[in-house]
């Protein structure tokens, strides 16, 4: 019996902030699912809401991911920002790699802005076809229409296996479902093609805890965060989890 278990942040969903779980754990280790809508707990796809546009990006001469990237590395803090925006925008799924350096920026309204950028391009396969079935797969995720959605995005990766989001996105699904086995295969075929994939490193750590493995699930949410030092909900999980292995090696002495 768990006495203290860990705060672990859900999934994020589509068009939807992070939430948190809190404590919602049972005594077995595992999250009731009754205790988690499906509206707060895709832990594995975080799509990035709409954001506004900032004025220099109204105004800014970027025109190309060249310029982009060359105002991410020259640029003061407002221009990076905008590059940023501008990457979220135009850039294709190849080009997220190279805002990676961004989420550790020191200004934090530029890692906002490459966090979101980077998960609208990783929402971009190149295939139109692709890419509306991803966003009808999510909009029944969303609805509660799990198995539905597993179809759809069967489909998506049977259509384009290269596209990590694809694996992504049915990993959420399998998740909801209660299928966390396969949930945590499709997290680790996200990262074979996405190794930077910060958003599956953080979902495969929160299976890992309903599957009672905290070990795992402290590794996992340490990579997360080692990509991106600026999710706050895996921060406090890591911290949790710490707190719980250590509690647990000290009760088995």
């Amino acid at each position: 019996m768990l006495r203290d278990p860990p705060r672990i942040e859900t999934r994020r969903s589509l068009a939807r902030p992070p939430i948190s779980v809190g404590s919602w754990m049972g005594r077995s280790g595992v999250f009731p699912r009754s205790l988690i809508p499906a509206l707060t707990c895709l832990v594995l796809a975080l799509s990035c809401a709409p954001y506004a546009r900032s004025s220099f990006a109204q105004a800014t001469a970027i025109s190309t991911v060249r310029d982009a990237l060359e105002t991410l590395a020259s640029g003061d803090a407002t221009q990076r920002a905008s590059a940023a925006l501008w990457l979220g925008e135009n850039g294709r799924e190849a080009d997220a790699a190279s805002l990676t350096p961004s989420l550790k920026d020191p200004d934090p309204q530029v890692r906002t802005r490459a966090e979101q950028a980077m998960w609208r391009m990783w929402s971009r396969s190149g295939d139109p076809v692709v890419d509306r079935l991803l966003a009808n797969g999510v909009e029944l995720m969303n609805s509660g229409q799990l198995r539905e959605a597993i179809a759809i995005f069967d489909e998506v990766v049977r259509r384009r296996p290269v596209f990590a989001e694809g694996w992504n996105k049915r990993a959420t699904a399998r998740y909801l479902a209660g299928d966390y086995r396969r949930s945590l295969a499709d997290c680790d075929e996200v990262l074979r093609r996405n190794p930077q994939h910060f958003g599956a490193l953080s979902g495969s750590g929160l299976i890992h805890v309903q599957l009672a493995e905290y070990e795992r699930a402290l590794d996992d949410f340490r990579r997360a965060l080692a990509v991106n030092p600026n999710m706050q909900g895996v921060r406090e999980n890591v911290r949790a989890l710490e707190r719980l292995i250590d509690a647990r090696r000290r009760r088995s002495t």
